[in-house]
């Protein structure tokens, strides 16, 4: 399906691009619209940068203490009054 591109100014920015980059109009575009696609995308945090960032919740927001009390049927029984 063929792009049509009625403003005339955009029209010029691509074909200063595609005579920039040596490329067709169409490839022009692609590119354009790729670039700015991966630009807008969330980029995936690196392994080890995620274990930072959990350290640093878990540090931000520790757990409480441990109470030495049983977590059994019965008290989970009792919590939703089974």
């Amino acid at each position: 399906m063929p792009l049509y591109i009625k403003d005339d100014a955009t029209a010029a920015l691509v074909a200063q691009l595609a005579r920039a980059a040596g490329v067709t109009k169409s490839e022009a575009v692609r590119r354009a619209v790729a670039a700015e696609l991966a630009r807008l995308a969330p980029a995936a945090p690196e392994p080890l940068a995620l274990r930072t960032r959990f350290a640093q919740l878990r540090a931000r927001h520790p757990l409480p203490a441990a109470t030495g009390a049983a977590a059994d049927k019965a008290f989970f029984d009792d919590l939703s009054d089974a």
